[in-house]
């Protein structure tokens, strides 16, 4: 399988699920490396601030050095143009994100015509997974084990002082 050289995986991680997880672990087989940029994103009313979701995914991924993981307000094209980057990671869960994503994978190609994306779905178990599902789950007292990690379900609970 032919790799590049560096991939970049955007999104909020406002938390990082399993099924993110997933598409970074799928998305090595591509790429030598993997920058994971944690968008700043104040529209969505993040519940943890962007300096605490790259420090879970960095516990997570603390032991693999083919991943870097960076906090970004700006365009993405920008970033990834100061990062040498040429692809973008994107997971597909359902055909209700793809309208979403093919508009930005055309604006970001009209704003950089090198740039590429590239749509992974995750593995089945993980298709219905999202992190506004695994807020309200930590809101009302459920089980997170079957969605995040240990280090995010304790950032959850500290969240919602359980």
């Amino acid at each position: 399988m032919l790799k590049s050289k560096k991939g970049i995986y955007p999104g909020t991680f406002d938390p990082i699920t399993k099924g993110h997880i997933n598409i970074v672990k799928r998305s090595l087989k591509f790429f030598d490396k993997l920058i994971i940029a944690v968008a700043e994103n104040k529209e969505k009313s993040p519940l943890f601030e962007v300096e605490e979701r790259v420090e879970m995914i960095e516990e997570i991924f603390e032991d693999n050095d083919d991943i870097k993981v960076v906090g970004f307000d700006t365009l993405l094209v920008n970033l990834a143009r100061k990062l040498d980057v040429k692809v973008v990671i994107r997971g597909l869960r359902a055909v209700s994100d793809f309208e979403h994503e093919l508009q930005m994978a055309l604006t970001n190609r009209q704003l950089c015509k090198e740039f590429e994306s590239l749509f992974l779905m995750p593995s089945i178990e993980y298709v219905y997974l999202s992190s506004s599902v695994v807020k309200e789950i930590a809101s009302k007292n459920g089980d997170l084990s079957k969605f995040v990690t240990d280090n995010v379900e304790k950032r959850l609970n500290d969240k919602f002082e359980k």
